[in-house]
């Protein structure tokens, strides 16, 4: 069961940096890089499209790996 755990925590880890990296850029200049992109904080929209995927992706495998992460404490402390 240990094991099983460690290879779907391990899977999902590299799908999450996948998921992350995959999502498209918000800014596109170097200088929002350095603000912080401070300026953008009130003019967002809501995402639609592959963007609005992705971040649905992203959380999804955000509470997978919670889960897997606390079955695998649990299950190690006994």
């Amino acid at each position: 069961m240990y094991n099983t755990l460690m290879t779907i925590i391990l899977i999902v880890s590299v799908v999450i940096i996948i998921a992350v990296m995959m999502q498209p850029s918000k800014t596109n200049d170097a200088m929002s890089s350095l603000t912080g992109g401070a300026d953008d904080l009130f003019a967002k929209q809501k995402p639609r499209g592959f963007e609005a995927f992705m971040q649905k992706v992203t959380v999804v495998l955000g509470i997978i790996f919670f889960v897997v992460a606390l079955a695998l404490a649990w299950y190690s402390s006994k």
